[in-house]
């Protein structure tokens, strides 16, 4: 990914809702499914930290990224940014392809 389509993605996540919480039960395989479901359907997605979690915001965004196969876009503070291009096409909404 370059740098402008980084911040494309950045513009794009500044509006969006967090739609998941990560706290003392840390990432499980549950909730990287659950992740990976709501990539499929939005392709951008927020997530923050708890203060309670026994793992950092960036570390828990590589974790994940990992294990789901998805982009960090942004690390701020608590707030994780990530995307994946849908596997659903019809769902597809984000073409970085124009944005080089």
């Amino acid at each position: 990914m370059t740098s402008k389509q980084r911040s494309y993605l950045k513009s794009l996540a500044v509006n969006l809702d967090t739609i998941f919480q990560i706290g003392k039960g840390g990432i499980t395989d549950e909730l990287c499914n659950q992740i990976l479901n709501a990539l499929n359907a939005r392709e951008l997605i927020k997530i923050k930290i708890l203060e309670n979690s026994p793992i950092s915001a960036k570390d828990a965004s590589l974790e994940i990224a990992e294990n789901i196969g998805a982009e960090v876009v942004q690390v701020i503070g608590t707030k994780v940014v990530l995307f994946r291009i849908s596997d659903n096409e019809k769902n597809r909404r984000i073409d970085l392809k124009k944005i080089k």
